[in-house]
């Protein structure tokens, strides 16, 4: 006879989360969702694996994410949820998730690798619409609607793809980065095609679809592409402040943004630099870079949320902005030499490294959660695919310089 009692979990050692987030989401979650939220409760864990364990556990959990996408279609699960599991393959994320795989995989000469990033790709070009475009949302969506910003970050993946496997992806990367030229507005924002999942109005961080346009430039260089994202780059630095905050820099509210949309913003800004050279971008870039160092703790917690002078909106962290931004911060250090960019790029990594876990269920071992605490106001009590492609890209970024 089963004892229905015994691994029951005692309702004292759960509610610790704001009352209308725990009622909303306790009777839906799992044992391990409950276990995951009593962890967290007792705050940040002391063990740091180090960058080399936790890219191999990461990695490992992204192919896994491939492997139980509930759409078995080649692509990359949106996330896995503590509340309902897998979910479907996600065509944005698996676009930029392609460039991570195959830089781990010529790192560690690692075929079998190569043949997933072939697999995400080939997924990819099998659902892009006629005109060039992607959907928004998971590929389960009705969305029937190319959406600007998730169509730039598959480009992304078929540059990558151009580069490593040939002339497979370059004809699928022409159509979508075309596409992006067609579309673009005069004063070079995208407004025809929004993602439904945001809020309205102008996206400064769409400076991350600028990026990898200026990427395709140097694979078919006789095109608009350059011009375009240059444009779009141009037209976001009208809304840096002096502090260098930017204005319409999120999906939900614009008054206190996510650190992953400012991370957004920030590194196609950089990336635009490091594609000119232009004094101009790289002053943009100071300004935000020093901005955000104004937000981070010694233990390299920084606020998920953020108001335009840079102070906390939030108590919880977007573990997902915290690496994209230590990306950044990395690379302005290369550029620059100054140590308090290396130094809040590393504590924020380690960080995000201490909220890993490397033992217990599959599903969440290696997996980067939405917020810490797991039920934080991103991404609820959920492992997002793109936290773990972030934080892959960041802890390499690491590793290189500390050679």
């Amino acid at each position: 006879m089963l004892d229905f009692n015994k691994n029951r979990i005692p309702f004292s050692k759960i509610i610790h989360a704001p009352l209308k987030t725990f009622i909303k989401f306790h009777l839906k979650l799992s044992r391990d969702g409950k276990n995951q939220h009593i962890k967290d409760r007792s705050g940040l864990p002391e063990f740091d694996p180090g960058p080399d364990t936790a890219l191999a556990e990461s990695i490992a959990w992204i192919a896994l994410a491939q492997d139980r996408s509930i759409s078995q279609d080649g692509g990359v699960a949106f996330r896995y949820s503590l509340l309902n599991g897998w979910g479907a393959s996600y065509p944005e994320t698996t676009g930029y998730i392609v460039p991570t795989i195959i830089e781990y995989a010529k790192i560690n000469e690692d075929k079998q690798l190569l043949k997933r990033a072939e697999l995400m790709l080939d997924w990819l070009v099998s659902i892009q619409l006629k005109n060039g475009g992607f959907c928004g949302g998971q590929v389960s969506s009705k969305q029937k609607t190319p959406v600007s910003f998730n169509s730039g970050q598959i480009l992304l993946g078929f540059v990558a793809g151009a580069r490593h496997f040939g002339e497979k992806y370059i004809e699928p990367m022409r159509r979508t980065a075309d596409w992006l030229v067609r579309t673009q507005d005069p004063d070079g924002c995208w407004r025809a095609f929004p993602s439904p999942y945001a809020v309205e109005g102008d996206k400064t961080y769409d400076t991350h679809i600028a990026w990898p346009l200026l990427e395709a430039s140097q694979i078919l260089p006789k095109r608009k592409y350059e011009q375009t994202g240059l444009s779009n780059v141009r037209w976001a630095l009208e809304s840096q402040r002096e502090n260098g905050w930017f204005a319409n820099c999120c999906i939900s509210d614009f008054s206190r943004p996510l650190t992953h949309t400012l991370g957004y913003v920030f590194r196609g800004i950089l990336e635009a630099y490091i594609f000119t050279g232009d004094s101009n971008l790289l002053k943009a870039c100071q300004r935000i870079a020093d901005g955000l160092l104004s937000t981070i703790r010694n233990d390299g917690y920084i606020p998920g949320r953020l108001f335009s002078n840079w102070k906390a909106a939030v108590s919880w962290t977007c573990l997902t902005g915290s690496v994209q931004i230590a990306i950044c911060w990395f690379k302005m250090y290369q550029i620059t030499g100054k140590i308090a960019y290396l130094d809040a790029a590393c504590a924020a990594n380690q960080y995000v490294r201490r909220t890993m876990l490397i033992k217990g269920p599959a599903e969440t071992k290696g997996a980067i959660g939405g917020s810490f605490p797991i039920y934080g106001g991103y991404s609820q009590y959920a492992y997002p695919n793109w936290a773990c492609k972030f934080f892959i890209d960041s802890n390499i970024l690491e590793m290189q310089i500390s050679k």
